[in-house]
């Protein structure tokens, strides 16, 4: 019998050593992307090239394989060909790295799942939307789900540093007149945050609806129905001096809208569907 279960053991061992190489692989490209946000020797481009920080997601910016990829990735890319505008990306994996960043002057803009609100618009200049997003919940389905916003009284969700979902859900704590904790994760973006859910790190995340979409073929048993805001405005930023610079986004974005096919190809490509034009 204990001969029978050798190989079994030595199997295991296999698939845990493989599994562990894996993510150690996984951690050391995430720190790499963060790298230039942070480099002592980082110095913007200069000339007329427009530095661009860029959030690594499924959504916004990814690499599969040698292929690169992203709905704003690809509109800017885009952008760049219509108007002959240089634009270097820089992948971040953190907001708020990519944000201190942008107040340094390394950057020119932040391109990142960042919600047009009020109290972020006092602090930075805004383009006009580029697509439409919600934030929801990313939670384990099974019976100890929570099916409203409700449920969450006394509970800790985790967001991304920076993000501006911390108020969010200071105002949702208020609206239902109980304390909702939050976690505010340094290290990790919204992808990764999922996965943690996934493996039963932790219980609640709070990401955006098109995130979740995305990931939902690789995390199936993640659950995203209950949704933590209304629908809100995406935007790329740039420092509150720059309103000029988000006025040429502005009409570059618009002179790819005039190529219609191809607008609605990226649009059907990584959202499953097209929206509306949309306008400020």
């Amino acid at each position: 019998m204990r001969r029978q279960q050798q190989p079994a053991k030595r199997g295991q061992m296999i698939l845990y050593l493989a599994l562990l190489a894996v993510v150690i692989a996984c951690m050391v490209g995430l720190s790499l992307c963060d790298r230039p946000t942070l480099s002592a020797n980082s110095m913007p481009s200069g000339g007329d090239t427009l530095d661009v920080a860029i959030e690594y997601s499924p959504v916004t910016y990814y690499t599969y394989d040698d292929t690169l990829g992203g709905y704003n990735y690809d509109l800017l890319r885009l952008m760049s060909a219509k108007t002959g505008c240089p634009m270097k990306f820089h992948p971040v994996v953190t907001l708020e790295k990519a944000i201190a960043g942008l107040k340094d002057g390394h950057y020119d803009i932040v391109v990142a799942q960042f919600p047009m609100t009020a109290h972020d618009t006092a602090r930075f200049a805004f383009t006009e939307p580029i697509y439409i997003d919600q934030q929801v919940l990313v939670q384990r389905r099974g019976s100890h789900a929570v099916h409203s916003q409700l449920e969450l009284a006394g509970d800790t969700v985790w967001v991304v540093k920076g993000s501006p979902m911390v108020g969010r859900i200071a105002s949702l704590s208020r609206e239902i007149g109980d304390t909702i904790y939050v976690h505010v994760d340094e290290i990790y973006g919204p992808e990764q945050l999922m996965m943690m859910v996934s493996a039963g790190e932790i219980r609640y995340a709070v990401v955006n609806r098109s995130i979740a979409r995305a990931m939902a073929p690789r995390l199936p048993n993640l659950d995203r129905s209950v949704a933590i805001s209304l629908s809100q405005f995406q935007a790329w930023m740039a420092d509150k001096s720059r309103k000029s610079l988000c006025d040429s986004l502005n009409r570059w974005h618009n002179e790819v809208k005039r190529d219609t096919a191809a607008y609605l190809s990226l649009q059907r490509r990584y959202f499953g569907g097209t929206f509306p034009t949309l306008a400020r």
